[in-house]
């Protein structure tokens, strides 16, 4: 533990906020140096280990500061957690995500605009609402604070596009500091993240990633095997709270019925169970001390609980990043727990596979390229549309965006709704919130509603239609209907996601930049397959594994852990080869040929039809509803560079 030099008055100010809102008498490590910088007016750095307490750098700060700390975190279980924790304390936050109701939102925009909120968490996607944009325009923000902070760096393991857009959005808002959070960054990937940030090498803080009680195991396991070791391992070991993660939505499903019929407490939990289900099995194993959770990578993110006991790995994990966030889920109380991956290199296509669907076609590419850069020196587009249009996903979408902006192609500004509706709130009506304005504004109001087209409860406009038919700026009058909305004159709710760009060139070598994202993606392809690579490499490893796990992040360690395998037998483990594939099933390939035929929107392109065989959906495939087709993913335990050759050949 560490303790802060209470001779300086904000030290000490510190130390009492700790102890009073968060019954402690110590920080941990790397807590006081990232406080002390915020304190001090400077940006900073943490990367701590999962559970290592980063939440505590900007929750204690912000009690601080005047003005609003806002945290952007992808993680909904994670603000949910905080939130309810934070309040039952007595500090005053919120969350704005779009499970909220219209009261619910409006409480906390009047609380943000009065000032009495501390917290505001939000995710990276709401930096793209002009509404939400217009609002924190008008609110001092005396914290930045941005958790899983290395999705910025375009080589990260979890690179998300619209991490690059915080960077800028921070210094437009005038944030007054900076606070960047992860538990998994590689020495390459903290200095992208200092760089966008503008943080001093000094206030960039990473604490060790050796966790002494994690008694790290590999197990090389053929796959006709794994069930019965996972059995066996889950029957012999004293229970605890586990988790089991898997790749696939079906192995959760399979695996934890399973266990369920040898009798242990197991449920499955991914994305493609319903809401309610999930946080059903959620809170169950959260209140359980003998649970099992049999989980894709879905589950886990956000969630603090202390006594998970074992966390094994079914599958291969798909990079050293994942395994180490994964596996740093347990022992977070400090007691001795057991991780364990069952390795087997069968994994491997399904893994490499998805990395492959991520990349559009070459065609695709040119296509977007001649649509976005054919509509002038100005342009906005919808997402969805631009989606739909060209079968390319949008978070892939998003990534191309991205890319045309790094190459100085395109400058994106602030994006903004193409459509607005809104009725006056009970009681009012038009007249009598006219009324409420004096002089020029009344009249704004009046016309505003005159030019929105009325239906039974509602009006709607396109601001800019209407902007331009009454001669007035488009941001006075999405500001009129904010007005509305802040007095609780009227209800507003916005449609239609636009995001615009301008072109920085006047002129492009279009084939030439289709080559080069072509390039870029290839590279990412190749950076996940080497990801993938390190991970069979630590199962094998002649040595200490721990020490080759942490030193990928940069931790130096000279001593054996003495706690992995490869310290515990004095070997490492030897995967068995992949089983041979069987042949192609008979009469595929006519049946193959026969389905492009019929949909050359969706499997026109060997890799569209690659995809669809390895069970990766687009949009062009979502659209005709061929991820119900009995071949959807009956090539998925293949690698795809094979079903794409072997495609290629049907040509």
């Amino acid at each position: 533990m560490e303790n802060m030099n209470t001779t300086n008055p904000s030290d000490a100010k510190a130390r009492a906020l700790l102890q009073e809102h968060f019954g402690f008498s110590e920080f941990r490590p790397g807590q006081e140096p990232v406080i002390r910088a915020l304190l001090d007016g400077r940006s900073a750095l943490a990367v701590f280990p999962t559970g290592g307490g980063k939440s505590l750098t900007y929750q204690l700060p912000a009690l601080a500061f005047d003005g609003l700390t806002l945290v952007v975190s992808p993680l909904i279980a994670l603000m949910k957690d905080q939130i309810d924790f934070l309040t039952g304390r007595g500090i005053a936050a919120a969350r704005l995500d779009s499970s909220l109701t219209w009261d619910e939102t409006k409480a906390i925009q009047d609380r943000m605009a009065a000032g009495t909120l501390k917290l505001l968490y939000v995710a990276p996607e709401r930096f793209n609402n002009e509404r939400f944009l217009g609002l924190l325009d008008r609110t001092k923000i005396a914290l930045f604070a941005i958790d899983e902070a290395h999705c910025i760096s375009e080589w990260g393991h979890n690179f998300r596009p619209d991490y690059l857009k915080l960077a800028e959005a921070a210094r437009n808002l005038g944030a007054e500091r900076v606070l960047a959070l992860t538990a998994t960054a590689t020495p390459s990937v903290v200095r992208d993240i200092r760089e966008a940030f503008g943080i001093p090498e000094e206030d960039a803080v990473v604490t060790g990633f050796y966790r002494p009680n994690l008694r790290l195991a590999t197990t090389a396991a053929p796959p006709e095997k794994r069930d019965d070791l996972l059995l066996a391992r889950l029957t012999k070991r004293p229970p605890g709270p586990t988790i089991v993660y898997v790749t696939l939505q079906k192995t959760a499903e399979r695996v934890a019925a399973f266990l369920a019929e040898n009798g242990l407490p197991a449920q499955a939990y991914h994305a493609g169970m319903v809401a309610e289900d999930r946080e059903r099995v959620q809170d169950e194993w959260m209140a359980s001390d003998r649970g099992i959770v049999v989980a894709t990578i879905a589950f886990g993110m956000g969630i603090d609980k202390a006594n998970v006991r074992y966390v094994y790995h079914y599958n291969l994990p798909k990079s050293l990043e994942s395994y180490s966030q994964e596996i740093g889920r347990a022992g977070r109380d400090g007691a001795p727990s057991v991780v364990e991956m069952l390795a087997c290199a069968d994994d491997v296509p399904v893994l490499q596979n998805f990395a492959y669907g991520d990349t559009p076609t070459e065609t695709a590419l040119r296509a977007v390229l001649d649509d976005l850069l054919g509509r002038g020196p100005q342009f906005d587009v919808a997402l969805y549309d631009l989606s739909t249009a060209h079968d390319i996903r949008q978070l892939v979408l998003k990534t191309v965006l991205t890319y045309l902006e790094l190459m100085g192609v395109l400058k994106q500004g602030t994006p903004f709704y193409a459509g607005y509706e809104f009725r006056p709130a009970e009681g009012q009506t038009p007249e009598s919130i006219a009324a409420q304005f004096p002089g020029e504004h009344g009249e704004l109001v009046a016309s505003l509603f005159r030019s929105a087209k009325k239906g039974r409860l509602w009006f709607s406009l396109n601001p800019d239609d209407a902007a331009a038919a009454l001669g007035v700026e488009r941001r006075r009058l999405v500001r009129v209907l904010e007005v509305l909305l802040e007095r609780e004159l009227a209800e507003v709710r916005v449609s239609d996601a636009r995001m615009l760009f301008h072109r920085l060139r006047p002129e492009e070598d279009i084939p030439a930049l289709a080559a080069e994202l072509n390039r870029r993606f290839a590279a990412r392809e190749n950076a996940e397959m080497g990801r993938l690579q390190q991970v069979l490499d630590l199962v094998t490893h002649e040595g200490c594994q721990t020490n080759l796990l942490v030193g990928y992040f940069g931790e130096k360690r000279e001593a054996p852990c003495g706690h992995c395998t490869f310290c515990a037998t004095g070997r490492a483990a030897v995967l068995p080869p992949p089983r041979p594939l069987p042949p192609m099933p008979e009469g595929i390939a006519g049946e193959v040929t026969s389905l492009r035929r019929a949909h050359p929107e969706a499997l026109r392109e060997p890799r569209q039809t690659a995809r669809f065989l390895c069970g990766l959906t687009s949009p062009a495939l979502t659209r005709a509803k061929l991820s119900r087709h009995p071949l959807f993913g009956s090539l998925e335990e293949r690698p795809f560079a094979d079903v794409l050759a072997w495609v290629a050949d049907l040509n």
